[in-house]
């Protein structure tokens, strides 16, 4: 067999074929690398490989066409008949052989993240993913096209039938939406043979398990018609010429029985054992947080999908497909709008739903999960926009939670004191995690509601009344929950700031200024403070966190020994717990509208400061009072956010669902997963090397060597 094989691989480099197949491969890849990644700075190759799968239904005809046909022709078969070596044998060196040269072009491939490495951050996990996909792809090929060319003794029919099937399966996905959106049993038994189906999930990132055994067995199983066809040539002149076509058709439809129950078997199983996420970021993943609320879930909710299978966004659909194999009560039914145009107004009046929107529902109530808000993005200076986060598993988690929830925890938002509003990135967060947020003028009111899971004081510029101050006063002492923010303002707010020095705070009056350049982003003003590790923090504590223009926060120091390993707890009964903090080197400037230099003077107050502070204090067996305090209002608005990547709404989202939960009303927030949007930084110079060794220069000298090499062959 290994004869075989060197003889087999050694002819392609002995005559132009082998030589063609690397140039004409490469030269597209080149091509490709070129624009999407040298070009545009793509740091992962998918796009690349997926751009140029086309080649194959060129180059997989003109590499097997001769492999068999060819002996044919000459009657060389014979050979094999004859051989001493199995059939089964001399087909798989062949097979070996050719895969070979394609292995070769693959290897040169693979190395290309370790060259854009040199250019910036490449997820590696990723790129060789798809390689591998890209590979088992381009083998199915070879092994169609070697069966094609056992039916036949002319190459040019060989080549032009293996073109036919190659492209079939191409295209047949395609065929399949053209016969049915919604899908039959005809497109089941078409989508067998979808060859670039199972590719997708490679090139977006999963190392597919099942779509390996697809390909492997597609392999396996044109090997062996390849066998079955030369057998029957080799029985065609026995005197049980019909006994043994019974039995050869016999073992032709045995080979592709097995074929179809082993890859129903593992398509079956479910993804969470087939399909293992290699995303960087874990885009198709469920966290554990979604799994333990799925495991509690005792409701059937059905999902529907506004769109046709086949067409459906392969991220989302990915991620619903992880919902219903992790719980038996999830179900996920896809509505094509174009049959049911009028389905979601079943459950909602708003006209604005699109394509791919999720509709969420249980026996109690549903949600509509708008595509337009799964994914994240931004627009540059050119008003494109990009994509930044897909929030997909963030959102159905929340409209899970939200339709199987017996009430709704309801939060105070006090206003009458010019509060800034909770908005923006900041409100969607309330709504993802379940929260009804009302506004509240205390003047209307003799107390805050009984209903309130918590309130929130969102940086008053005026101050409180000493009425509404006492409500406050009341609510807390009763066990209530606050979130509270402050700004700095020349006005007198005494009725507020004895909201807070009620607990042991203080707000040191002015603005806080940072001396270490670590802990500041461009002016020492811009605070980029340490990010204490605790549960409201948890979420926010591995980046930074913008927070400009801060005031300090003061409270009494611990009499006795620490109780936790940042947290306090003084003779009053109090625990103090530092969420921010500045460096030992930040000072407040008190004079802020007279302020003449940004550098510490005498009489700027020393730190360090905290910039955010978790308060608590038990009224009895059963309540706890717990204040969460920022002492900068700005740190919540969407331009802060943006600067950290979402950051600071992740601090903001675990301040609020931390003091929610606090009350016993549970609930689970994912937060918006980062899309690895960061692209290489390639020079002029580097990308029109690349281009010229990777599209003219490496092919032209491939193919001249083949001519040489053939054309001294030719003169013997």
């Amino acid at each position: 067999m290994s004869a075989i094989f060197k003889r087999e691989f050694k002819s392609y480099f002995q005559s132009v074929i082998g030589w063609l197949f690397l140039a004409a491969t490469l030269s597209i890849f080149g091509l490709y690398f070129y624009v999407y990644n040298l070009v545009y700075g793509y740091p992962n190759i998918a796009s690349t490989l997926s751009s140029v799968t086309f080649i194959f239904l060129i180059t997989v005809p003109v590499l097997t066409m001769r492999v068999l046909a060819e002996e044919q022709r000459n009657k060389t078969d014979q050979l094999i008949l004859t051989s001493p070596v199995s059939v089964g044998k001399i087909v798989a060196a062949k097979f070996l052989a050719m895969g070979a040269v394609f292995t070769i072009a693959v290897v040169v491939i693979a190395v290309t993240p370790l060259i854009l490495s040199a250019f910036g951050a490449v997820p590696f996990r990723e790129n060789y993913v798809a390689v591998l996909g890209f590979l088992l792809y381009g083998l199915t090929c070879i092994a169609i096209g070697m069966f094609v060319s056992s039916l036949t003794e002319s190459q040019v029919i060989a080549a032009v039938l293996t073109f036919v099937l190659l492209f079939v399966g191409y295209m047949m996905e395609s065929i399949c939406s053209l016969i049915s959106t919604s899908g039959n049993f005809v497109t089941k038994v078409l989508g067998c043979y979808d060859l670039t189906g199972r590719l997708d999930n490679f090139f977006s990132g999963m190392f597919d398990i099942a779509g390996m055994i697809y390909y492997i067995s597609l392999v396996l199983l044109f090997l062996f018609l390849t066998v079955q066809s030369i057998q029957k040539r080799r029985y065609s002149i026995s005197k049980k010429k019909i006994g043994l076509g019974v039995f050869n058709a016999g073992m032709v439809a045995f080979g592709v029985a097995l074929a179809v129950i082993l890859n129903l078997v593992a398509g079956a199983l479910p993804t969470t054992l087939t399909q293992l996420d290699a995303t960087s970021k874990q885009l198709y993943s469920l966290t554990e947080d979604t799994k333990e609320m799925l495991k509690g879930l005792e409701e059937d909710v059905t999902i529907y999908v506004l769109s046709a299978k086949a067409s459906m966004d392969e991220t989302v659909a990915k991620t619903l497909e992880r919902y219903a194999d992790s719980s038996s009560h999830i179900t996920v039914e896809y509505k094509d709008p174009s049959q049911y145009p009028s389905f979601y107004t079943q459950y909602t009046d708003d006209t604005s739903i699109t394509r791919n929107s999720l509709i969420v529902v249980s026996g109690k109530r549903s949600r509509v999960v708008n595509y337009s808000n799964i994914y994240e993005g931004s627009y540059d200076y050119s008003y494109n926009w990009s994509t930044t986060g897909y929030d997909g598993e963030g959102q159905i988690t929340s409209a899970i939670q939200y339709v199987t929830s017996e009430d709704m925890p309801v939060i105070y938002e006090l206003e009458g004191h010019n509060e800034i509003a909770v908005s923006g990135n900041f409100s969607e967060v309330i709504e993802k995690a379940n929260i009804t947020l009302e506004k509240i003028n205390l003047l209307q009111y003799d107390e805050i509601p009984e209903d309130a899971a918590a309130i929130i004081i969102n940086g008053p510029s005026s101050d409180f009344s000493e009425d509404d101050a006492e409500k406050v006063r009341d609510y807390l002492k009763n066990g209530g929950k606050a979130f509270i923010t402050t700004t700095y303002t020349d006005k007198d707010m005494t009725n507020f700031n004895s909201i807070l020095s009620e607990y042991g705070v203080t707000v040191v009056d002015g603005v806080v200024m940072e001396g270490n350049n670590e802990y500041y982003y461009q002016q020492p003003y811009y605070l980029l403070p340490d990010v204490k590790y605790d549960s409201l923090t948890s979420a926010a504590s591995d980046n930074y966190v913008f927070v400009p223009s801060a005031q300090g926060l003061q409270y009494p120091k611990a009499s006795e020994e620490e109780t936790e390993e940042g947290t306090e707890s003084t003779d009053s009964g109090i625990t103090y717990t530092e969420l921010l903090s500045t460096s030992e080197s930040a000072y407040v400037k008190k004079d802020v509208a007279a302020l003449e230099t940004l550098e510490k003077e005498d009489g700027d107050v020393e730190g360090p400061f905290a910039l955010g502070l978790d308060v608590k204090k038990n009224v009895d067996e059963e309540k706890t009072t717990e204040l969460v305090v920022y002492s900068c209002t700005g740190m919540f608005a969407d331009n802060a956010d943006q600067i950290v990547s979402g950051n600071n709404s992740n601090l903001f989202s675990g301040a609020i669902t931390g003091l929610v939960d606090d009350t016993g009303e549970g609930t689970t927030v994912i937060p918006v997963k980062e899309y690895d949007s960061s692209t290489l930084t390639v020079s002029a110079a580097v990308m029109l090397a690349g281009a010229a060794l990777g599209i003219i220069v490496v092919p032209v000298l491939l193919l001249i060597v083949g001519i040489v090499i053939w054309a001294r062959r030719r003169k013997r």
